[in-house]
């Protein structure tokens, strides 16, 4: 089992969560892993990613060689885009079409939507409009990270282990409303490969 994957988006959109949950669920169940650090102006809402790679045998390098990736999770549609030379030709591209316009010349939506369009494995959500629905807007996240799950070689049941984990502290509401986060945004994307079939 293998699975190289990029995280980007945007400062405050949490990315470093959506890396310690994949990383939790990973060391459960007794895999490698090694992740670079989240780079970018991450406090001012300036653009971030990070490296995660997962391995059943040890790993030595946490950088991916360029277009070796497996999968692009992005909770930023035009982040997705910056990171597509790093993503192999059969690797998914899985990426929230809420923008978060933080500059004067953010592009065309709907140009953005056909370059991600273009892609053959891609899965295009509002996991913004997901995470109201489910009411907890502040989980666009882990909507993502529900999206990108089919696509990850790990248990959907070791993703809600994790987030059990990781929110824990935050106590059982927030608990509840991130799990509730998660199955929306896998249901989304399990249904869209039925629809594409």
């Amino acid at each position: 089992m293998k699975a190289d994957i990029i995280l980007s988006g945007v400062g405050g959109q949490g990315i470093v969560s959506i890396a310690a949950t994949i990383a939790q669920a990973a060391l459960d169940n007794d895999l490698f892993i090694k992740q670079s650090e989240v780079h970018g102006m991450s406090q001012r809402g300036g653009a971030v990613y990070s490296h995660l790679r997962i391995s059943d045998k040890p790993i030595a390098s946490d950088l991916i060689p360029m277009g070796s990736a497996d999968i692009i999770i992005s909770v930023e549609p035009m982040e997705s885009l910056r990171y597509l030379p790093w993503l192999k030709e059969e690797g998914w591209l899985v990426t929230n079409s809420a923008p978060f316009i933080n500059i004067p010349d953010y592009p065309d939506l709907n140009l953005l939507y056909s370059e991600i369009e273009k892609f053959p494995n891609h899965i295009l959500i509002n996991a913004d409009e997901i995470a109201r629905q489910v009411k907890s807007p502040r989980s666009t996240n882990i909507v993502m990270l529900g999206a990108a799950s089919p696509y990850l070689e790990i248990p959907n049941a070791s993703f809600e282990e994790a987030i059990k984990k990781i929110f824990g502290r935050k106590g059982e509401k927030i608990v509840e409303l991130n799990l509730q986060a998660l199955r929306a945004g896998r249901e989304f994307s399990l249904t869209h490969q039925k629809e594409k079939a």
